[in-house]
């Protein structure tokens, strides 16, 4: 059993230090980046679709990574933003971690580029426990999810900087009780801020690009409590790595780069993938 929990300590020890040197060098670019964190349907490839075409129709240079099992369905959606988009398969892995995406934004990341945005695989458990070099950490969820789902995943929503809601047109069909959703996200993240969203109808992609934007611009993030804590009992000097609770002790196979066509899947005028 030692042995285990050495190998989960080492092997997320060695993430953490890849990610604090790949946040040193992206912001030594000007670059922001941005983790997007939430349950498979929550509707965030949708979106980043808005923010990512609402940041380029100010002129802002961004850029995007999904990480999905398999399929370059995300990609091709987030391509028509327009913006610069790249298609990781985890070929099984459920999260990313620090040396698989540096590994595939060498050579690729744009020059410029202000803002890059990681969507993150659909799952709220293993992702949480790696840093990825990100500024800003946002939770994500839906109203069809449940009032309570920030209990239920208290790593993932109490160790983010940000949290959004989604698909708020639907709350009222949904019975969606926002009140208890607030009440339940500050048991685990005391003083995050909540955005609520539709990509349906537009509904806070301004203000959640604002957001994004003053971070580029050098904006503080919040600081959740959670983060202090696990810093602490793991020994650490700054309160950004992310908790523990979930390490595996188990190898995984690295991120293979898609290429459906290119590493760099480019918006194509008149596309209908959906």
């Amino acid at each position: 059993m030692c042995r285990v929990i050495d190998l989960q300590q080492s092997v997320l020890a060695k993430n953490d230090g890849l990610a604090g040197a790949l946040r040193t060098e992206l912001a030594d670019r000007g670059v922001t980046m941005v983790n997007l964190l939430s349950s498979p349907g929550s509707g965030k490839t949708e979106l980043l679709q808005r923010i990512l075409g609402h940041a380029r129709s100010l002129g802002v240079p961004v850029a995007a990574v999904t990480a999905d099992l398999a399929t370059e369905h995300d990609a091709e959606r987030l391509a028509e933003s327009g913006a610069p988009v790249k298609q990781l398969l985890t070929g099984g892995l459920c999260h990313l971690e620090a040396e698989q995406l540096r590994s595939h934004l060498d050579g690729w990341l744009p020059d410029g580029t202000r803002a890059l945005f990681v969507e993150n695989v659909g799952n709220l458990v293993c992702p949480a426990s790696y840093d990825l070099g990100e500024t800003l950490r946002v939770a994500l969820m839906s109203v069809t999810e449940g009032e309570d789902k920030p209990v239920k995943y208290p790593t993932a929503f109490g160790l983010a900087h940000l949290v959004v809601l989604t698909k708020t047109d639907l709350a009222a069909a949904a019975g969606f009780d926002q009140r208890a959703f607030t009440g339940y996200v500050a048991q685990v993240n005391p003083g995050v801020e909540i955005l609520t969203t539709s990509a349906r109808d537009g509904r806070g992609v301004a203000e959640l690009w604002a957001r994004v934007a003053a971070v580029c611009g050098g904006a503080p993030v919040h600081r959740p409590p959670l983060a202090g804590v696990h810093a602490r009992e793991h020994g650490h000097s700054h309160e950004h790595t992310p908790a523990r609770e979930h390490g595996h002790s188990h190898e995984h196979t690295p991120a293979r780069e898609h290429t459906p066509a290119g590493a760099l899947i480019d918006a194509a005028p008149g596309s209908t993938a959906r």
